[in-house]
């Protein structure tokens, strides 16, 4: 256990996921099949199939387990091909780590991430709707949280090394030019003070950010910058093309995410 805890942690896979416009958490098989030491995608697609079988045995509904996505890719000759993959649901990534080869040490850090990942999402999904809009909001939250750290670790690698700045950019095109100083003046501690719809808006610019770094391999602060601020915009652009209500119009709820928190934690200590 100490082998495995020193070598792989929570975010071999937490590092790898995804999230759409919806806020679903999806992974590609391509990425796992890597990080679960498949060299040969011949072998992996047959652990991929037994997850489906599984799946398919274990529940009556139909649910979209395996989404075939088509990608473009550079040989060693400079030609493009493309290559089959898959967006695979949470649930199907841990049927895939439950039938995967039990000898590597890092499937059975994924048994265990995607046992519990599993587990939390189905009790928010099947609650969510009955959420109040604060307890909808701290969800939000905890997302965006995760998906930071994730955006954090992928502008490091490419490079950056003033964060605030390289956030700003996000904010500058999310929000139409405004830095996170300008978003505060009329709001403090920006991420706790949104409500459900804009912190969707920034999670979604965030997580898309991350994909970009990574999957172009943006390399420089000023790159990196760039790139987020130019995402930020497409958000924004995306917001506006539906009619939507731009995100420094949203409501400010009344009161922030710590206040919330505070008066929770006072409720429990009295009642105590």
């Amino acid at each position: 256990m100490n082998k495995i805890e020193n070598k792989y942690t929570y975010y071999t896979f937490e590092n790898i996921k995804h999230i759409d416009e919806y806020g679903n958490e999806y992974w590609f098989a391509r990425e796992l099949q890597k990080v679960l030491q498949y060299k040969e995608w011949r072998n992996f697609k047959k652990v991929i199939d037994k997850a489906i079988l599984s799946a398919n045995n274990s529940t009556s509904s139909e649910k979209d387990w395996v989404v075939e996505v088509n990608k473009p890719i550079k040989t060693g000759k400079g030609k493009e091909e493309i290559i089959i993959d898959y967006k695979l649901s949470r649930y199907i990534c841990y049927l895939i780590v439950q039938n995967a080869d039990p000898s590597k040490e890092v499937v059975a850090l994924g048994q265990t991430y995607f046992a519990i990942q599993t587990r939390k999402q189905e009790i928010t999904e099947k609650e969510y709707d009955s959420l109040t809009d604060d307890e909808k909001r701290f969800y939000q939250r905890h997302l965006t949280k995760r998906g930071n750290y994730s955006l954090n670790i992928a502008a490091k690698n490419a490079g950056v090394k003033n964060m605030a700045e390289f956030h700003n950019a996000g904010y500058k095109g999310l929000y139409n030019g405004e830095t996170a100083n300008d978003i505060a003046k009329y709001r403090e501690d920006i991420l706790d003070n949104m409500n459900e719809d804009e912190l969707i808006a920034n999670l979604f610019r965030i997580n898309q950010t991350k994909q970009k770094l990574i999957k172009d391999n943006i390399q420089g602060e000023k790159e990196a910058k760039s790139v987020h601020f130019e995402v930020g915009k497409k958000v924004r652009k995306a917001i506006a093309d539906i009619g939507g209500m731009m995100p420094e119009e949203m409501p400010t709820p009344q009161k922030s995410l710590k206040e919330l928190e505070k008066e929770k934690k006072t409720f429990e200590i009295k009642n105590i």
